[in-house]
């Protein structure tokens, strides 16, 4: 029996390690937002994954736009996955240099290729406080997080990914009017280009 309950601690305080580190990584992040410091935020920051994250949300709600009147055919969900993945990539690329992501994750406006769109900000995450910084933490992987940055999942939030060296920042998840706004710009670059 003293057996079983020397596991369970361990297990605890290893449980309580692992989502320890991930709020300690959250709050060197929010801080580093907070500070304005473009550098800190994208070594804070698994780009490749991030730029994933955003692209898949841009053409998954490109999609659903273009499905509304009618079924979308194999043909345009290939030239959407190809093309509209290429032009939402770039889209996303100015996006994430240093200083455009710290001021979306520090103000909550994007701004990309003439889309205007708002999300909450990180920087308004207290990390000091435990419990409520618990309560917007929920796994979706056994080594990714997600944290609300508003009150549901609907007003957006950031995922953390623990990497060989630490968590690090994966992915954001955008609020529906802010994939909306980006997949217009979307729809509208394809229409100019051709």
């Amino acid at each position: 029996m003293r057996w079983f309950f020397g596991t369970l601690v361990a297990l605890l305080v290893c449980l309580g390690l692992y989502v320890g580190s991930a709020i300690a990584s959250l709050g060197g992040l929010v801080g580093a937002v907070q500070a304005g410091n473009g550098a800190d935020v994208l070594a804070r920051t698994d780009t490749a994954r991030l730029r994933r994250s955003l692209v898949d949300q841009i053409v998954g709600a490109y999609l659903k736009q273009i499905g509304r009147d009618r079924p979308v055919k194999p043909l345009e969900r290939l030239a959407a996955n190809t093309y509209g993945a290429s032009v939402a990539d770039a889209m996303i690329g100015k996006m994430l240099t240093p200083e455009n992501l710290t001021a979306v994750l520090n103000k909550g406006a994007i701004s990309v290729g003439g889309a205007e769109a708002n999300m909450q900000r990180l920087s308004e995450i207290d990390t000091t406080k435990v419990l409520e910084t618990l309560r917007r933490i929920s796994p979706t992987k056994p080594v990714e997080f997600q944290i609300r940055l508003g009150q549901n999942d609907k007003d957006g939030g950031v995922s953390l990914h623990f990497a060989g060296n630490g968590w690090k920042l994966s992915g954001i998840q955008l609020p529906n009017a802010a994939v909306q706004a980006l997949a217009e710009n979307l729809i509208n670059t394809k229409g100019r280009n051709g």
